[in-house]
């Protein structure tokens, strides 16, 4: 059977709604709480309604409007199909919904459903669809025809010429799946089972086997089916373009041109996204507009009482009441109209036309306009261009990005796929691939990727994936795990951070009883299998969100019909595999005593009291691996040059400067020893050296409020925000425009490094004065994701560093959210971007 294109069907559901599918079963479902089952009675047709409602959920879902479905009762109280209205018969049959699309009214419908008084017979009801979907597709050879019968079984079936029924049935190559309540199957036995159903039973397997494509099954084994994941099989389009070896312009006669097809190798797939929706509020006018409007289709639509959100930008431009615009590279206010400062009230807000913006970029604090048709492209042409050649054992698998495409030769050209043909099998005899470039259109990006052959059994081609630029590549070095050189440039041969010949021994043979390439199930010979397999690897994220969508599509309320647990194949690589943990235990025991692994007990945050630091330990400056910087300070020379510059403003004895030299306001009140000289330190690069701390100069008095102007600002090298006056620099330097970034960088670094000095509590009111600008700054100047950097960086600062400032962040914390995260509500007001929500600004501020 060749393969079924994806929608361009018809379904047809006949649902047996006799008296005896009104009989109550007990059906588990989970608890509340997801671990538990509880068990809920419920009648045979809502039981088996469940998987008509799944199929037509699947069809919602796709969205194709090729994908169409009908529903026909038998043992309906009344009769209603199209062959009864034109020869009679076919009693208590009845198309219940036509065939069409389905909707979520299609759902409502089938929910409604009851059991009836009467029976009816199931193969009138099959020969009236296939009548009903014979006429509706009326020539459409191609369409895939499908029909589910759900039936308990326990009612009498009138035998008459149901061979000429399933050869129509063949020759219109109708594809029939029988769903029996209660049905035998491998699993299942029925010992009480009625002498009619044991019959109608054996009689479904008989017609089923009279057909080309038929199967019977029983309806708790469908119901488990349905919701097992299964992959969305998408066919990609093919796109024309052309494969390029050579200069085709100026060397024609030594280049190839090859004539090929893209398509999609691989393709992101992604969950449902859910949309917003709100109440609908119902007035006088509208409903009278309804009820004019209103067409007698379905009987529901006017119940809808929500609706949704769609998204509408307008845009305002800033002005005085007198009419001067606000200056070019400022951020206008909010819709509202509430401006920040004394003088909002002199503003006003002025609603601009789409029509009459000008696209630009911004450009430090102010923006540039782009012409009309933007700036010029650049002059590439159409197509994929083979730069050179490489190896492909030196292919960087960590480097590739993005989705992968097949390259196959024109369908309709033999030449073309004789010639690619030949490329791709050099190129896989020689065991090279090819770097390329690939310009979609006239004109666009190119993109730079590697060409991979690719051989087949029926057809060879070439697989593209993208690479990335200079400019896309994070380089991180790290210093070595392997080799520790000590102060004197020796390298260390036995250290604790260094691994011993029998921790790299336990280590290896732990990693050897953790593989997975023989821990699956055996194959017919004996043999394990590999356990982890990508065809059944399924998302998730989407399958998850799929099922929590059609449960609650379809149950009438969650709390007494919670969603169910996800289908065990989906969770099926959540945890290794028993037999691995089984055989890695005695691995696992010999790490733990090599490697002296044991519970850490968790640190008690010790009270400090009077505001005073303790001292370090020696041990602590052993090993510059042991230290990690605390926070984000000037470099080695800067501190040296800060140091040299504030020693001239005080006066010391010789004798003191020799013996205890300072160092400059940035340094924390930490102190250290001094190291012995066959103290053996190691450093983590050879040609790095530890500079030797100094300790900090003796307290200084409160400031004057009349300071003195033969002071210097203390200002650092390569800063413009000084320590001294902060706040004061800070405003002088944005009233110039154009260093703002640097500014708020500086008064950032400068705030950070006040808090941790000795005597910083009297200066918390300043340093939050200095938050209060800064944090109103970022928000006007767009640079909102250095006021979210800062903040994040300040609370580790305070809270978890030596020496800290637990005094200081809780007062950031009384004054609460003004000087948490900008969040994204609050940067849309201003024209900018945040990637905080609010409730993560509120969270972060109260932890």
């Amino acid at each position: 059977m060749p393969a079924e294109r994806a929608g361009y069907t018809v379904t047809m559901f006949l649902v047996d709604v006799s008296p005896s599918m009104g009989k109550m079963r007990q059906v588990s479902v989970s608890g509340k709480d997801g671990t538990t089952s509880d068990t809920i009675e419920m009648t045979n047709l809502e039981w088996s309604l469940q998987y008509v409602m799944l199929k037509i959920q699947e069809m919602i879902f796709n969205g194709r409007k090729t994908d169409k479905c009908g529903v026909i009762l038998f043992g309906s109280e009344e009769t209603n199909n199209i062959i009864n209205d034109e020869n009679g018969g076919y009693e208590h049959v009845s198309e219940y919904i036509p065939i069409a699309q389905p909707n979520a009214t299609t759902l409502a419908k089938l929910q409604a459903l009851e059991p009836s008084t009467v029976t009816g017979d199931p193969i009138d009801a099959l020969i009236v669809a296939i009548e009903t979907q014979d006429r509706f597709l009326n020539k459409k050879r191609t369409w895939t025809r499908k029909i589910y019968l759900l039936t308990d079984g326990e009612n009498p079936i009138e035998l008459e010429d149901w061979e000429a029924t399933a050869k129509k049935m063949n020759s219109l190559d109708i594809q029939l799946a029988v769903i029996g309540v209660d049905f035998d199957d491998d699993s299942l036995k029925e010992e009480d089972k009625s002498k009619i159903k044991r019959a109608n039973e054996t009689f479904y397997h008989t017609l089923v086997s009279k057909l080309d494509h038929g199967a019977v099954g029983n309806c708790d084994y469908v119901l488990q089916e349905v919701s097992r994941p299964d992959v969305r099989e998408v066919k990609s389009t093919l796109s024309g373009t052309v494969l390029r070896i050579g200069d085709t312009d100026n060397r024609p006669k030594e280049a190839i041109e090859i004539m090929v097809k893209t398509s999609k190798c691989t393709a992101l797939a992604r969950p449902k996204s859910f949309k917003k929706f709100a109440r609908r509020r119902r007035t006088a006018a509208a409903d009278e507009e309804a009820a004019k409007d209103k067409m007698d289709v379905d009987g529901d639509e006017d119940k809808t009482t929500f609706a949704q959100l769609r998204m509408r930008s307008e845009y305002y431009l800033e002005e005085d009441k007198a009419g001067s615009v606000k200056p070019e590279g400022s951020v206008a206010g909010s819709v509202n109209g509430d401006a920040d400062g004394a003088d909002g009230q002199d503003k006003r807000l002025v609603k601009v036309e789409k029509e009459e913006l000008v696209r630009g970029y911004k450009y430090g604090a102010s923006f540039v306009p782009a012409p009309e048709d933007d700036f010029a492209r650049l002059p590439t042409r159409k197509g994929m261009d083979i730069c050179g050649f490489f190896p492909q054992k030196n292919f960087r698998r960590e480097l590739a990005m993005g989705e992968v495409y097949y390259v196959w030769a024109d369908p309709a050209s033999p030449m073309q796929q004789v010639a690619l043909s030949s490329i791709v099998q050099a190129m896989n005899d020689g065991e090279v691939a090819a770097i390329a470039r690939w310009v979609k259109t006239d004109k666009g990006d190119p993109r730079m990727g590697v060409l991979w052959p690719s051989v087949f059994d029926d057809i060879d081609c070439f697989l593209w994936v993208q690479m990335p630029f200079a400019d896309d590549v994070r380089n991180f070095p790290f210093a070595s795990l392997e080799m520790l050189i000590n102060k004197k440039g020796e390298v260390v041969k036995e250290h604790p951070y260094l691994p011993t010949n029998e921790q790299m021994d336990a280590m290896e043979r732990f990693v050897d009883a953790m593989d997975l390439m023989d821990a699956g199930e055996k194959d017919e010979d004996g043999n394990r299998q590999p356990w982890f397999d990508t065809r059944l690897s399924y998302n998730p994220a989407i399958h998850r969100t799929k099922q929590a969508l059609f449960h609650a599509a379809v149950v009438q309320d969650l709390n007494t019909h919670p969603l169910p647990p996800p289908h065990e194949e989906l969770t099926n690589y959540f945890e290794p595999p028993r037999r691995v943990l089984k055989r890695a235990r005695a691995a696992i025991e010999e790490c733990k005593r090599v490697f002296n692994v044991r519970e850490v007990p968790k640190k008690v945050a010790r009270v400090r009291k009077d505001e005073h630091v303790r001292a370090h330990d020696e041990d602590e400056d052993m090993l510059l691996l042991d230290r990690q910087s605390n926070r984000a300070g000037p470099s080695q020379s800067q501190r040296a040059t800060q140091s040299g510059a504030f020693t001239q403003t005080q006066k010391t004895s010789p004798t003191r400067a020799q013996k205890k030299p300072a160092v400059n306001d940035s340094d924390s009140s930490e102190t250290e020893p001094e190291p012995d000289e066959e103290e053996e330190e190691l450093l983590l690069n050879s040609g790095a050296r530890k500079p030797e701390r100094a300790a900090p100069p003796l307290p200084t008095p409160a400031r004057s409020m009349s300071p003195d102007s033969r002071i210097d600002r203390n200002r650092a090298p390569g800063r413009i925000v000084g320590f001294t006056y902060p706040l004061r620099d800070f405003k002088k330097n944005i009233e110039r425009g154009d260093v703002v970034t640097k500014a708020v960088e500086d008064l950032a670094f400068v705030i950070k490094e006040v808090i941790v000095r000795p005597f910083s509590p009297r200066r918390f009111d300043e340093m939050i004065e200095c938050m209060h600008e800064l944090r109103k700054v970022c928000l006007e100047e767009d640079e909102i994701d250095a006021w979210n950097i800062f903040v994040r960086e300040l609370k580790h600062t305070c809270l978890e560093t030596e020496p800290g400032n637990e005094q200081f962040w809780e007062k950031v914390r009384g004054i609460g959210r003004p000087l948490s995260f900008i969040s994204q509500p609050e940067a849309a007001k201003a024209g900018g971007k945040s990637a905080i929500t609010e409730s993560e600004a509120q969270k972060f501020i109260q932890d």
